[in-house]
């Protein structure tokens, strides 16, 4: 039998010894940085980066059994930290002199980035547009979205341009001239993740601060092959939910759940990305229906206690609604209606 990975050993140590002990109290109030200095010293900020740059270019396999336990474990952490992943992959993926700036630091955890992009899928709608003053670039809209707010260090912001490119660039994850954002938001699930909107009336970044600039839909093409794939948190939260059942109840989900996870992941490593894009699809909504399924049965099981706030199984259920919405287009909305209406 093949050891685990020192990452996914220290993610189920994380997850067993701070996490899960202290899950629903994060959930009535807000994730603590010392959550977060001890994923940074764990080593899970650096999960893709380059090991020339202090990461651990871990393999897909490994990056998806952490963000399970993680998201499993307590899921407005998971979720914080997830944000930063995307950060170090674009940076990877490119040269410059924003590159050499950041990645290092971000692959030691040394800084922690957000990320304020997923309002381009709202496309033909701009919600962000960006436009040429002096030597840089003005944003101006707003960010409906932007989790991790008072706890990361930069945001990786995206717009798009009068000649509909998708712009990317660092900016300080800060109130400053062009940038304000609003209270907190108090929402179903994750409230404790600090999500916040962004209102951007002239700010202004450095052609330096520019990590990317694509024609819009070479982007919406490279994103819409990674949405439609299946959530690892998906799998990792119906887990936690399976520890609440007993026997006879859960082992048929599990079963369920791990022809799944088989098939989905197999589809993820596919050489080709762009291909079986329905099947991917399928096996998105069948993972979402297992973790209702799941979520539900551990309600059940609970009976009144799980309308407690102090209760694993609620928690649970308000998560699952959060992840059926959360990297949602208009293609895994339109599926999963289907198959609901089916």
């Amino acid at each position: 039998m093949t050891a685990p990975h020192p990452l996914v050993t220290r993610a189920r140590r994380l997850a067993d010894d701070l996490l899960v002990p202290h899950a629903e109290q994060v959930d009535r109030g807000e994730v603590p940085m010392s959550h977060l200095v001890e994923i940074r010293r764990s080593g899970l900020l650096g999960l893709n980066a380059p090991k020339e740059y202090g990461g651990a270019a871990a393999p897909a396999s490994v990056v998806r059994e952490t963000a399970e336990i993680l998201a499993g474990a307590c899921c407005s952490t998971w979720f914080v930290q997830t944000q930063h992943h995307t950060p170090v992959l674009t940076l990877a993926g490119t040269e410059g002199a924003v590159r050499e700036r950041l990645l290092g630091r971000l692959a030691t955890g040394e800084v922690l980035s957000g990320v304020a992009y997923a309002h381009l899928r709202a496309h033909p709608r701009i919600p962000v547009r960006v436009g040429r003053e002096r030597t840089g670039w003005r944003f101006d809209g707003t960010v409906p979205w932007y989790t991790g707010w008072g706890l990361n260090d930069v945001l990786l912001l995206a717009g798009v341009t009068d000649s509909d490119e998708a712009l990317f660039a660092f900016a300080e994850a800060r109130e400053q001239p062009g940038l304000r954002a609003s209270a907190p938001m108090r929402l179903a699930a994750l409230t404790a993740a600090r999500t916040v909107s962004l209102e951007l009336d002239g700010l202004w970044l450095p052609e330096e601060a520019v990590v990317l600039r694509t024609p819009y839909e070479q982007w919406a093409a490279t994103d819409r092959a990674k949405t439609v794939n299946a959530n690892p948190a998906v799998f990792g939260l119906t887990e936690a939910a399976l520890t609440l059942l007993d026997e006879d109840t859960a082992t048929p989900l599990r079963t369920r759940l791990a022809k799944l996870r088989g098939e989905a992941y197999a589809l993820a490593d596919h050489a080709a990305p762009h291909e079986h894009h329905a099947e991917r699809l399928v096996l998105r909504t069948r993972a979402y229906q297992v973790m209702q399924a799941a979520t539900t049965a551990a309600v059940v099981t609970g009976g009144g206690r799980s309308m407690l706030l102090t209760g694993r199984a609620q928690r649970l259920a308000r998560e699952a609604l959060f992840l059926l919405v959360q990297g949602q287009t208009r293609e895994s909305r339109a599926a999963h209606l289907g198959a609901l209406a089916a």
